[in-house]
């Protein structure tokens, strides 16, 4: 009874994927088209290469399992999960209060997430590359690491360098800033190049801050009524751009990953409450790993355990990609879970049996694939790049928490909660939606929903 739920699971992590077309950007396109094909691969060979493989292994797939022991051992195992689900269906206000609260308060440091990029300053003290940029900032100011380039185009030729010293004067009166190299004309004397220090290290915020007052204020002010014109580059001001463009595209991604997987789910469970739930709860574990990688690499809680310098911003492209796999990968195993309780939930119209009965057949399956996904991840937090470590740490908290607190807590407390409600939807959506395959009994409109 599995294929659908492979199906389902497996189109739901191309959705996540997929969304990453939003974004805009060739980079994560080709890296969306690729993971989504890689999945797409292995859900086709889930459904036939598998089922086809054990076909030819046949009994001595279990050869090296005593028959009378093993069922034993599988009773016991599938009896403490069920015994967990029923304790916690037992108090499901409390179970909500204490497992919901625990998220919030883990995603509470994502409201102050940055977007920016590492560099040298973040390495290990003890690093070459770091003791070069300390030297650098040591000696000429913590901006010789990230200066900025303003590129002026002078239509005048040589008689617009007099524009140009009036924005000289002015930057060199600028607060925030470090210092600032005279205009620098090219042979021909068309175009011009300032060397700007800011007064802040290139991950400092003062340092995005005067970015955007030297495109809006200082340089539009100085360039006004002449035909000059400048622009600010370098690669600080390019990470910075990078970053505000993700930022701006973010709700963009989400937004339209969370509509086309709750329209999935409403039409593969046929309710409005069970993907409304299984979207919130997602989105919780998100923040919940949005939160602690702000509190680790931005903020520096336990940084140095790590091996990561200093705390700085996050990699711009981090949330994107953290979001993506996280969603896909959460949401495969609500899907597996609720599969398996909407599939009691038919036969015996018991909605609180159906949900203990479900974490119990499911429980041992989610826990181990758990399990080697959070030992996958953890490694790239061992390795020597700031950005592999942030991702490989967002990852494997954001699988920790959903297999443990949302999917053994959250969910069937929720599910408790709500009942057979879980199960509503309205008549006239119902006849929109794809029927099942298989008739099931009429649940559509058994309970009001209030």
């Amino acid at each position: 009874t599995a294929g659908r739920a492979v199906l389902v699971a497996g189109t739901v992590v191309m959705i996540a994927v997929l969304g990453m077309f939003t974004v805009g950007l060739a980079m994560i396109r080709g890296l969306a088209v690729g993971i989504s094909l890689g999945v797409l691969t292995t859900m086709l060979a889930s459904v036939t290469l598998l089922p086809a493989l054990l076909g030819f292994v046949g009994p001595t797939v279990d050869r090296l399992a005593l028959p009378g022991r093993r069922r034993d051992r599988e009773a016991a195992r599938g009896e403490a999960w069920r015994r967990w689900s029923r304790r916690v269906q037992g108090r499901p206000r409390t179970a909500l209060v204490v497992a919901g609260g625990l998220l919030v308060v883990l995603a509470l440091p994502a409201t102050a997430l940055r977007h920016g990029f590492g560099d040298a300053g973040n390495r290990p003290a003890s690093d070459t590359t770091r003791r070069a940029y300390d030297l650098v900032a040591d000696g000429f100011g913590p901006g010789a690491n990230g200066p900025l380039l303003i590129v002026a185009e002078l239509p005048g030729g040589p008689m617009d360098f007099t524009v140009l010293m009036g924005l000289w004067d002015r930057l060199v009166a600028m607060e925030g800033l470090g210092a600032a190299t005279p205009p620098l004309l090219n042979d021909v004397g068309d175009a011009a190049v300032m060397r700007v220090l800011p007064g802040g290290s290139p991950q400092e915020a003062s340092t995005e801050d005067l970015v955007r007052r030297l495109r809006t204020e200082t340089i539009p002010e100085a360039l006004a009524g002449t035909t000059v014109t400048a622009r600010v580059t370098g690669a600080t001001a390019a990470a910075v751009d990078f970053g505000e463009f993700t930022s701006s595209r973010l709700p963009w991604f989400t937004g339209s990953v969370l509509v086309l997987s709750f329209l999935l789910l409403a039409a593969v469970f046929r309710s409005l409450l069970v993907p409304l739930k299984a979207v919130v709860l997602n989105l919780l574990a998100v923040g919940a790993c949005y939160g602690v990688v702000v509190a680790v690499f931005q903020w520096g809680w336990g940084l140095g355990m790590l091996g990561v310098g200093r705390p700085g911003p996050i990699d711009a492209w981090v949330p994107t990609m953290l979001f993506a796999v996280i969603f896909g990968l959460t949401m495969d195993y609500e899907v597996f879970l609720l599969t398996r309780i909407r599939e009691d939930y038919v036969r015996h119209h018991d909605n609180a049996a159906a949900v203990a009965e479900g974490v119990a057949a499911t429980g041992r399956v989610i826990t181990a694939a758990a399990a080697v996904m959070v030992c996958v991840f953890g490694a790239f937090a061992l390795g020597s790049s700031r950005s592999l470590k942030m991702f490989g740490l967002g990852l494997a908290v954001a699988v920790l928490l959903d297999a443990t607190v949302v999917r053994l807590v959250l969910v069937p407390a929720t599910m408790e909660l709500l009942g057979d409600r879980n199960w509503w939807l309205p008549a006239w959506l119902g006849r929109v939606l794809p029927a099942p395959r298989r008739p099931e009994p009429a649940v559509t409109g058994a309970v009001p929903f209030r």
